[in-house]
């Protein structure tokens, strides 16, 4: 493994000045389940400030942390009845401030998530408005309508619940109100200018306090089809289906929401303009073709948006290819830089998504060291770096609402929330005081695959994405934008060069964030090569040193053998 004497120091701040946030690793931190500071079992953000030296020293440049917001927990906290204090379940205002001053103190940025889609059903403002009238202003903050039927016993249209169930839910005066999620998250009506109004003061009061920016919950359903049209019939999507805006054409991905981004991007601009340092807008949007989605991150909308093909795509070289180029040629069709995500609070964990148990490992690692390989962002997932595997939840200890609402046909989303291991023998390994139970429990398998463990094991996860954020902040090769795939490797397997900045060349250009055409056949002494095995064990010619491998491989500088399952970064030999 290479050594690189040039590395930035651990926890400086991303490189890039104003737009570190191009190439940054951006690490979720889901606070419910990282650390428990007081004991009740539930993650907190005096447990998060704890920790902080050990993101500094893993090397994420950026923190997203999931709301923290007052709120009654239905969804855990994405159902928000105060957008703008801290629920006690998390701590206080003094807590999230002291966050900020000491990450900023540590060279990490943080972005908070913003959830404007939906308020909770215990918001003041959905309070009032269950309480006025059908026709009383103060119900066109949501969505009201009255039902089909002689009776108005019909929901207004066919539109699903993504949690399962019908996406309205009756009031007994007799109206309904739509909930793209559960029935405790109604959804805000953004053609009413007060909700547009009071979101641009959220978004002021944590800008206000510090933070470096947001990531949008359902960044692409804000807007609805303005005559609630029916959407067409006979598609059931199952709770975990990422991407419905095909399916369901009438609710997401609509031209509204761009008008709303334009605005938000000019305020944003408005604080960096004054002080020179870059708030980022970070959308979660589900749309499946690259070229709509590349619409949200056009030079005067958001900044990045999440790139989730490699989320979905199979284990196979020509899947990822094929996902990769087609992000890539949309994205910088506009100028935007890939902000590559394989998990977050919301889907099965790489491992058992790439078939579990030490199958699923190997290809996790694997997957995720060519990730970290790309340009542009990485997004981690806390328990990545520890290669967490999705845990089989016991019914009787599921909290996520799609288990309810799906009456028990899904399992829900919690197998991917179970609390961090940190250190020690047993439950709850350190996450909090011994003898507490989290809220959700964890495994009694997990202590070798605990922080401190790793961090004494040379060939844990934790130590390889170490290993693989210093070299991304150190080898030259990875802080451009360039691509080149190779096509001299055999069949099953994904190879592409990366290589330095174009001299002269602005992030964003259209030199920068194009592909570099042509075949590779050897790797020049500019370049350094990513090779993935997907379908098989593989043998090529490749010259240089060996800086990262996800597992073991045979390598003599010049013949790589490289077991199926497996990355390797090849960087150029030695001068």
């Amino acid at each position: 493994m290479i050594d690189p004497d040039d590395a930035d120091r651990p926890g400086s701040p991303a490189p890039g000045g104003a737009d570190w946030w191009r190439r940054a690793v951006l690490y979720q931190v889901y606070v419910r389940s990282f650390a428990d500071s007081d004991g009740d079992g539930v993650g907190d953000l005096p447990g998060l400030r704890r920790h902080l030296p050990v993101l500094v020293e893993l090397g994420v440049d950026a923190l997203w942390i999931t709301p923290f917001y007052r709120s009654p927990m239905a969804d855990h906290g994405y159902d928000v009845a105060d957008h703008r204090d801290v629920d006690p379940l998390f701590g206080r205002l003094a807590d999230l401030d002291a966050l900020l001053a000491e990450a900023a103190a540590a060279g990490l940025r943080v972005l908070v998530d913003l959830v404007p889609n939906h308020s909770s059903a215990a918001h003041p403002a959905f309070v009032e408005a269950l309480a006025a009238p059908p026709g009383d202003p103060r119900r066109a903050l949501y969505v009201f309508r009255d039902g089909r039927g002689p009776d108005g016993a019909a929901p207004p249209n066919n539109w699903r619940s993504v949690f399962g169930g019908p996406a309205w839910t009756r009031v007994p005066d007799g109206q309904w109100y739509l909930h793209l999620f559960d029935a405790a998250q109604p959804d805000w009506n953004w053609s009413h200018p007060a909700v547009r109004a009071d979101h641009e003061a959220t978004l002021r009061f944590w800008l206000d306090r510090g933070v470096d920016g947001f990531r949008i919950d359902v960044s692409h359903g804000l807007v609805k089809d303005a005559e609630l049209r029916d959407n067409p019939p006979g598609v059931d999507l199952e709770p975990d289906s990422g991407f419905r805006d095909e399916a369901e054409p009438h609710v997401w991905d609509q031209d509204g929401v761009h008008e709303i981004y334009r605005s938000w991007r000019t305020l944003t601009e408005g604080y960096t303009a004054r002080d020179g340092r870059a708030r980022v807008l970070i959308g979660e949007t589900w749309v499946s073709d690259p070229v709509r989605l590349a619409r949200y991150v056009r030079p005067d909308e958001l900044h990045l948006t999440f790139s989730f093909s490699l989320l979905g795509a199979p284990f196979t070289s020509s899947a990822w290819r094929a996902a990769i180029d087609a992000e890539r040629d949309a994205l910088g069709a506009v100028g935007a830089a890939a902000t590559w995500v394989l998990a977050n609070h919301d889907v099965v964990r790489p491992v058992g998504r790439y078939g579990g148990g030490a199958v699923g490992e190997r290809r996790a690692r694997a997957a995720l060291l060519t990730m970290l390989a790309l340009p542009g962002v990485a997004v981690l997932y806390q328990g990545d770096e520890l290669a967490l595997p999705q845990v089989e939840v016991a019914p009787a200890d599921r909290r996520d609402p799609v288990w309810t609402r799906s009456g028990g046909t899904s399992a829900g989303r919690d197998g991917a929330r179970v609390p961090m291991p940190w250190s020690g023998d047993a439950p709850p390994y350190g996450f909090s005081a011994d003898g507490v139970r989290p809220w959700l429990p964890q495994p009694a398998d997990w202590a070798a695959r605990t922080v401190l463990a790793q961090a004494a094991d040379p060939m844990s996860t934790w130590l390889l994405v170490r290993g693989a954020l210093t070299l991304r902040r150190s080898l030259p090769h990875l802080r451009g934008d360039e691509l080149r795939w190779r096509d001299d490797v055999p069949a099953g397997c994904l190879a592409f060069d990366r290589l330095p900045p174009v001299s002269g060349a602005e992030p964003g250009s259209a030199s920068a964030s194009g592909h570099t055409a042509g075949t590779a056949t050897s790797v020049g002494p500019s370049g350094m090569t990513c090779v993935m095995a997907t379908d098989g064990p593989v043998r090529l010619a490749i010259s240089g040193r060996l800086a990262l491998a996800s597992g073991p491989v045979g390598y003599d500088g010049a013949t790589l053998d490289l077991p199926a399952d497996t990355t390797v970064w090849v960087a150029p030999p030695a001068p």
